[in-house]
């Protein structure tokens, strides 16, 4: 049978020291605060992945970067992914690499490399020219939203 564990208090974590080594520290609800023997405090959440029930860590910040409220925040948010079958750290993956894709080809990112491969092929004064209308005029117009091409 399951123990309860003792929640967590700010006024503990304040109070945690490193002992030279790794140590762990439970909320409960599978919120833990992993201490290195460096000092450093990370916040997990650990749970079985919903298909093949193999047990998971997944980080969710730093200590004290991360709140215990936020932490514990977190933690819900992932609870309530798993009651739906969904793995959080997959889902997590999933946003990050969306949000990768939506600023990796961005206009500035484009027309700046379209100018590397454009400014040996015309004079100096020319790419001068080309690189400082670029930069004047159409970059701070704000106008820096995805160029990738539509399918």
């Amino acid at each position: 049978m399951p123990t309860n564990a003792t929640r967590l208090s700010d006024r503990q974590l304040k109070a945690v020291k490193a002992t030279g080594k790794d140590f762990v520290l439970s909320d409960g609800d599978g919120l833990q605060l992993r201490v290195r023997a460096s000092g450093s405090m990370m916040w997990n959440f650990n749970y079985r992945e919903p298909l093949t029930r193999s047990r998971i860590n997944m980080a969710l910040g730093p200590y004290p970067d991360l709140s215990l409220a936020n932490a514990r925040k977190k933690a819900a948010e992932a609870r309530e992914l798993l009651a739906l079958g969904t793995d959080p750290k997959t889902q997590r993956d999933e946003v990050r690499q969306a949000k990768l894709a939506e600023t990796e080809h961005t206009f500035e990112k484009v027309a700046t490399a379209w100018f590397e491969l454009k400014k040996d092929s015309v004079t100096k004064a020319y790419a001068e020219d080309i690189w400082r209308s670029l930069t004047l005029h159409v970059f701070p117009s704000g106008f820096n939203t995805n160029a990738s091409p539509t399918r």
